[in-house]
């Protein structure tokens, strides 16, 4: 009777379970109160958070052959994150980027944040490809996050990786809002901006196909990311498939997002999570972020003054490809200087050309390390 009873307890999680576990077990509870009770990205917190809890409570779900291992290999493959980019692409209205193409700019300046942070990480102490891995954080893109982590081999930085980017994503309507009032005048937030042109089906049906084209031409290792997402936009704009479009944007990204969060929460294990490096991931990530916040609009303020005062710098800080509520950041904080000023429009051309601007970045880096 005792050898059995001690079996029985020798199975439970209390024989195993570490100190570690017990604070990653605490972190996931945190992420499903901020998800669930604020409402903070729940689509993907949500399942990120309930996979660090179970990998922190039953390891072996991570380990090869368990559940969540299986799962983890449609990441190394970049099989979910390309999905999730189809889907994004069936969400996106390109229209506002189309009929302004300067928007192309901002969404670029964004982008010096990522060349930043690899820069400061390399100072840190992180090797070249790790540098490259934890700056794309900057982007505030998940699915980019983990695509260009698993392409460069930082399988053991997946994690903290995903994890940052995922809540800077979230805590966009935090983060931004002091960066963009510090570095305009009340006078700027007050600038109204002209409507934008109607935007014919045609053009909409062709941007798609040019955009794959020319980054698929210059940078082949992105064609996976844009190729999808351009895909996904095509279905929604080509009029004649709605079934596709309805699949890519609901049912199959769903389901992706289910695949990709747990997974990505599955790579959170105490072993893995507690190190001083995921500290100074974490620190990086807020920094290319915020860098990327300032950069847009310091390039807003330049557009704003080579037009006559016809931009608002506010839209800059859109740049960054968190979809749509970078854009809401601009118009919410041009609202309170103006209730009447409506900046939505304009600041959605910025975002997602963001969204194209972080996948090229991750292509550039590609490149340099000759992937």
């Amino acid at each position: 009777m005792a050898s059995t009873i001690s079996n029985l307890i020798g199975q439970t999680a209390f024989a195993s379970i570490t100190l570690g576990n017990v604070i990653m077990i605490c972190v996931a509870l945190l992420l499903l109160y901020l998800a669930i009770a604020k409402g903070y990205e729940p689509l993907l917190l949500v399942p990120i958070a309930f996979g660090m809890l179970l990998v922190n409570l039953y390891p072996s779900i991570a380990e090869e052959g368990g559940l969540l291992w299986y799962f983890y290999q449609l990441d190394e493959w970049a099989i979910l994150p390309s999905l999730i980019f189809l889907g994004v692409g069936a969400l996106t209205d390109f229209g506002p980027l189309i009929a302004n193409p300067k928007s192309f700019l901002l969404g670029a300046a964004a982008q010096f944040g990522v060349f930043a942070a690899f820069f400061l990480a390399m100072l840190w102490g992180f090797s070249d490809e790790q540098a490259a891995a934890v700056a794309i954080i900057g982007g505030a893109d998940g699915p980019t996050s983990i695509y260009l982590a698993m392409k460069l081999g930082q399988k053991e930085l997946l994690g903290p990786i995903a994890v940052a980017a995922y809540s800077y994503m979230a805590l966009v309507p935090i983060i931004q809002p002091p960066i963009m009032k510090m570095f305009t005048t009340e006078k700027e937030r007050k600038i109204k901006m002209d409507q934008l042109r109607e935007v014919s089906r045609r053009e909409r049906i062709a941007f798609p196909i040019v955009v794959t084209i020319v980054v698929a031409l210059l940078l082949p290792s992105t064609a996976p990311l844009i190729g999808m997402l351009m895909l996904g936009n095509l279905f929604r704009e080509c009029g004649v498939v709605r079934q596709l479009k309805d699949t890519a944007s609901n049912a199959l990204m769903y389901i992706v997002v289910i695949f990709l969060g747990t997974s990505v929460g599955g790579t959170t294990s105490a072993e893995r999570f507690l190190q001083v490096s995921t500290l100074k991931i974490i620190v990086l990530g807020l920094c290319a972020f915020a860098i990327a916040t300032f950069a847009g609009v310091i390039f807003g303020k330049v557009m704003c003054v080579a037009t006559g005062g016809k931009v608002n710098p506010l839209i800059g800080a859109a740049g960054v490809s968190a979809v749509p509520m970078s854009a809401r950041v601009a118009q919410k904080v041009g609202a309170e200087a103006d209730p009447t000023n409506f900046l939505l429009m304009h600041a959605m051309g910025p975002n997602v050309a963001g969204v194209i601007g972080t996948a090229v970045a991750a292509g550039v880096f590609m490149a340099i390390f000759g992937i």
